[in-house]
């Protein structure tokens, strides 16, 4: 009988360890967005990780600290290399000090569905896995061309005398054009515009009205260039700790979050409408001035990365440029 109820005690007390163990078994990552939380560039991320935090009970979860007010944007990148946070949404271009070819993905005229089938993610992959310490998990903004704003009219593809705004996205390209170039952080353009310290920006179709930039802006170049890209990135240390399960659901939501980007053509063309009545006017150019303004976009940005990443850039070029 004794020997029964040590036997009944020790299987009372592992039973009452089990929920304790599974507790232990879910893991709690560290996200931030180097964007503001709730504007256009952090909507799908955002989404992403309440499918994920549903989804994942026991399995993994998403403590989201934010925006740039946690971590500032040009740090994002560093972050996420040292481990400071596990996961961030954040563009190439907020992290080229850390490795030149992040600002490849810009000059993407595949979609991502299409990067995963060639071998391009796999590629960008082996790059940010040996450059960052990062796993490139999935891009979701893209089908979002940049513009340049500004508060003054142009009528060609010359930009001497004005001074613009910029991040590493758009620096060969503008000072090709002959422009003044001034890298800020999101969260300073407005004041700079109100207190003429630039002329205008560059940015996507999408996302003005979120900064309030709108009031500040009078024209829009048309047409767009390049293709706007945030990506969700996971430190690589990190991912490689991670379970079988917690790895793939984070892939599973991030393949979901990248077939959501379709969705971002109404965006466009609702922002367009937008800024329309919002009076800021369009600047098109001929056709020969256009053709001149959109090759000089893509030839100096892919000059630009081979000559900084002479062994990535070539192939980068083949594996996501125009065919």
């Amino acid at each position: 009988m004794m020997g029964m109820r040590v036997m009944l005690s020790g299987l009372i007390a592992a039973s009452l360890a089990l929920p304790a163990v599974a507790a232990a078994q879910e893991l709690t990552i560290k996200a931030v967005s180097a964007f503001p939380e709730g504007t256009f560039n952090s909507k799908n991320f955002e989404s992403f990780v309440q499918r994920v935090n549903a989804a994942g009970k026991g399995v993994l979860q998403i403590n989201y600290i934010g925006g740039p007010k946690a971590i500032p944007s040009f740090e994002v990148g560093n972050a996420v290399r040292t481990g400071v946070v596990e996961i961030a949404n954040v563009t190439g271009a907020f992290y080229t000090t850390i490795m030149p070819e992040a600002d490849a993905l810009k000059l993407a005229q595949i979609t991502a569905a299409e990067q995963r089938k060639n071998g391009a993610i796999e590629y960008i992959n082996k790059i940010w896995n040996e450059k960052a310490n990062a796993y490139y998990l999935a891009r979701v903004v893209e089908g979002t061309p940049f513009h340049i704003y500004l508060t003054k009219k142009i009528d060609k593809p010359d930009l001497k005398g004005l001074k613009i705004r910029i991040t590493p996205v758009y620096r060969d390209f503008f000072q090709a054009m002959g422009a003044t170039v001034v890298q800020t952080a999101p969260g300073e353009v407005y004041s700079a515009l109100e207190r003429g310290v630039v002329d205008g920006y560059g940015w996507p179709i999408t996302g003005i009205f979120d900064l309030g930039w709108h009031e500040k802006t009078k024209f829009r170049v048309d047409p767009g260039f390049y293709n706007a890209e945030v990506s969700i990135l996971v430190n690589l240390t990190a991912w490689n700790k991670m379970t079988d399960a917690q790895r793939a659901l984070l892939q599973k939501e991030a393949l979901a979050a990248e077939a959501m980007n379709v969705n971002y053509a109404q965006d466009v063309a609702d922002d367009i409408r937008k800024q329309a009545a919002a009076g800021i006017q369009t600047i098109k150019f001929d056709a020969a001035a256009t053709k001149q303004y959109v090759d000089m976009a893509y030839d100096t940005g892919w000059k630009g990365i081979i000559d900084k990443s002479p062994e990535h850039g070539p192939r980068l070029r083949q594996l996501i440029g125009k065919k």
